[in-house]
């Protein structure tokens, strides 16, 4: 089965910088009642990279609502008092993405969708693994208040 999503994986990203088309997704920082956020290692792509969990808008979904259903999909978390905390241009691969990055609560343990993740755990801010994104600890910084924020993903 990993073969067949590592496939389709770059068959997508290579069609959409082709194609120039312009996408719209979210990422999400879960917190637990610790403080501790919620990072994931997708089982495709850099799959050793920890990021935010997050994913795509659907048609006539508003940003908010893309991300409780996208960490309830991924995660199996309920967020709880989400709050935009900023929007992001990323230009990776060709691509034209807008990103729109929410904060929020969870009491639940995170349990991986087996499909796109192969990890989901929380984090102490000052305890993070090796391997956290570019992008994911550029937003860890913003949270931190150790850095600007220069909407760029």
């Amino acid at each position: 089965m990993r073969p067949l999503i590592d496939l389709a994986h770059r068959l997508r990203r290579r069609t959409m910088a082709l194609v120039g088309w312009r996408t719209r997704g979210v990422k999400v920082m879960a917190f637990d009642p610790d403080g501790r956020l919620l990072l994931v290692r997708h089982r495709y792509g850099r799959s050793d990279l920890w990021m935010l969990p997050g994913g795509g808008i659907a048609r006539r979904e508003t940003p908010a609502a893309a991300a409780v259903r996208e960490l309830a999909e991924e995660t199996a978390c309920r967020l709880t008092a989400v709050t935009e905390a900023g929007r992001y241009e990323a230009r990776t691969e060709g691509r034209r993405d807008t990103v729109f990055l929410f904060r929020g609560t969870t009491g639940d343990a995170p349990v991986p969708d087996a499909v796109e993740l192969a990890e989901a755990r929380f984090f102490a801010l000052d305890a993070l693994p090796a391997g956290v994104s570019p992008a994911t600890a550029r937003r860890i910084a913003e949270h931190r208040g150790v850095a600007a924020p220069d909407g760029r993903w």
